[in-house]
């Protein structure tokens, strides 16, 4: 099984950190290759950098299909892209944060989310209102720290994150933990061990979720909104696109 996992900002350090964690939780005999845009954001903290870095993911996602991937991970805890990423292939596509919430749902009947920024704290309460979670999450939870500092200043950010689980966990009445950025994909054992409540990594998560989609045989419905978008011309920096055919 080959499941490529998407890394939508363009931060090489970022990628390797996902591709590890994700090789690391993968079966035997389940391949990753961990990507990125060629052109994009160094991080995602806006609706604008999500926006820009979804192109980025839609091209990634039709080079896997040229390679045969079985499964794709939007490794962006905003998922961006994925709809329209599920449109261009019938392999299965998992958002982390999609995929975060569910696991954590099946563990506890409430949980809180640690994310980087206060903005993009205010995205994953937009997504867990789509996705149907918002019940099971009593709040989404800022450390304010930049994407990039993940990278840069390692164990500052472990501590604010650290410091944000505790009081989610004394404060918040919650049974888990849902970790609200890509970058925090090697930070799991580490975090759970300080907080001492389950932790849910959303790469991790979407992985497992992938590989048993693949399993059971399930792929992306080509019926209703999800089908191949039609052929069309496009203009501009877009032309490359024009009457393209995904699945043919």
């Amino acid at each position: 099984m080959h499941i490529r996992v998407i890394n939508p900002n363009t931060t090489r350090g970022m990628t390797e950190t996902i591709g590890a964690a994700a090789q690391g939780i993968a079966a035997p005999g389940t391949v990753i290759s961990a990507t990125q845009p060629a052109h994009g954001p160094v991080s995602i903290e806006s609706h604008f950098d999500e926006a820009i870095s979804a192109v980025g993911v839609l091209e990634e996602v039709m080079a896997g299909e040229r390679d045969g991937a079985d499964a794709y991970v939007i490794a962006c805890f905003g998922d961006p892209g994925l709809l329209a990423a599920r449109e261009l292939t019938r392999a299965p596509v998992i958002g982390i944060a999609e995929a975060a919430f569910h696991m954590a749902a099946l563990i506890s009947t409430r949980f809180s989310v640690v994310t980087t920024l206060g903005r993009t704290g205010i995205i994953a309460e937009h997504l867990l209102e789509q996705y149907g979670f918002r019940h099971h999450c009593r709040r989404v939870r800022a450390a304010e720290i930049p994407v990039l500092d993940l990278e840069d200043d390692g164990d500052a950010a472990l501590s604010r994150i650290i410091a944000e689980g505790r009081r989610a966990r004394d404060e918040d009445g919650i049974g888990a933990i849902v970790l609200g950025c890509g970058g925090m994909a090697d930070l799991t054992d580490e975090i759970g061990e300080a907080v001492g409540l389950p932790v849910v990594e959303g790469v991790t998560a979407a992985v497992k979720l992938a590989e048993s989609l693949v399993g059971l045989g399930l792929g992306t419905s080509k019926h209703g909104d999800l089908a191949f978008p039609r052929p069309k011309p496009f203009t501009g920096r877009f032309e490359h696109l024009s009457g393209l055919t995904p699945g043919a």
